[in-house]
């Protein structure tokens, strides 16, 4: 069983920094993917940024220039470095990996957490 936790977020003014983190835990053969979405009122769930094995990482227009992502394997953790906060930025946000275990490859989430963007 794999298991993911987020911690990091909770209320900011604008222009300011929050960081966020994700960490596995379980029976955990190899990570691939590594990705952080978020979901606003109202709002479908979308991709913010997300980081392969390799390294590469790719992020949604909206974020570009102001988040970054990066993954620690040793620790089985992502980050997601949020900095210029805008009030749209307020949403939930999960974490999400692809995950390989001894059985299988799948998508894991974490439970979410809240970042809201205000003064």
């Amino acid at each position: 069983q794999v298991q993911l936790v987020a911690s990091g977020g909770g209320l900011v003014q604008p222009g300011g920094s929050l960081r966020l983190s994700c960490a596995a835990s379980g029976s955990i053969f190899s990570i691939y993917h590594m990705g952080w979405y978020r979901q606003a009122p109202g709002n479908q769930r979308e991709l913010v940024a997300r980081i392969i094995s390799g390294g590469s990482t790719n992020y949604a227009d909206s974020v570009k220039g102001r988040f970054t992502i990066s993954r620690d394997n040793a620790k089985r953790t992502v980050y997601l470095q949020m900095n210029s906060l805008k009030p749209e930025d307020t949403a939930v946000y999960y974490c999400q990996m692809g995950v390989a275990t001894t059985t299988q490859i799948s998508d894991y989430w974490g439970q979410g957490t809240q970042v809201t963007v205000s003064s």
